[in-house]
């Protein structure tokens, strides 16, 4: 049995809704010991990531269980909040994998990095206030100054590239929302009517992939 159909304002609210979880992984943020200050800028978004993101699989089965009616409307949210969900994972997995990368880096033997961090690291450019935090900071995570610099950076980058892929997700979801509220979503036939009837995320994946070509 189908149920009722829901109307395009409850279609929009449960969009809303995710793009509120995606951004509350944005701004999470998570207490970091002293030996693991290098890992901070990413250990925010990969405490709150998998929570996140196991609940919106969960009202993605749930909302596929519920047997919607399919209208337009219905499909067409469908489809935002599934492409949303898969570039969330696959943007949470990137993140996974850099992160190990890092793990794997900061707990190199000395002999293996000698060359690239025994070196005094320019540290010109900070304070000596700041310079003394850092060679500190470098001390509490066992970690020479140079290398420790390294894996921050590399650690913000790898952040800043997340934080880039959810920002993307949470406007296209947005842009989702705003446009059920529209009437003209009530003749949205995925893929019958043009690219522009498709959600944002999946319109930005056809651009890249066309851009690839």
């Amino acid at each position: 049995m189908t149920t009722p159909t829901p109307t395009h304002a409850d279609l929009a609210v449960w969009l809303a809704e995710a793009a509120q979880a995606v951004s509350d992984i944005v701004t999470a943020r998570h207490d970091t010991a002293p030996s693991r200050s290098h890992l901070h800028p990413v250990l925010g978004p990969l405490t709150a990531g998998p929570q996140v993101i196991t609940a919106l699989a969960e009202r993605m089965e749930d909302l596929l269980d519920a047997k919607l009616s399919t209208t337009p409307a219905t499909l067409f949210t469908l489809a935002s909040y599934a492409s949303a969900l898969g570039w969330l994972s696959e943007s949470l997995a990137e993140l996974t994998q850099a992160v190990d990368l890092l793990v794997s880096e900061a707990a190199l033997p000395d002999d293996a990095t000698a060359t690239a961090t025994d070196e005094a690291p320019d540290l010109s450019g900070y304070t000596p206030q700041d310079r003394q935090a850092i060679t500190a900071l470098a001390a509490e995570a066992a970690l020479p100054p140079g290398l420790y610099l390294q894996i921050l950076g590399q650690a913000l980058l790898a952040s800043t590239e997340f934080t880039e892929a959810c920002t993307e997700i949470i406007g296209a979801l947005t842009e989702d929302a705003h446009r059920l509220l529209d009437e003209s979503v009530s003749v949205v036939r995925l893929g019958g009517d043009g690219p522009d009837s498709l959600p944002t995320l999946v319109r930005s994946l056809l651009a890249r992939m066309e851009t690839a070509r």
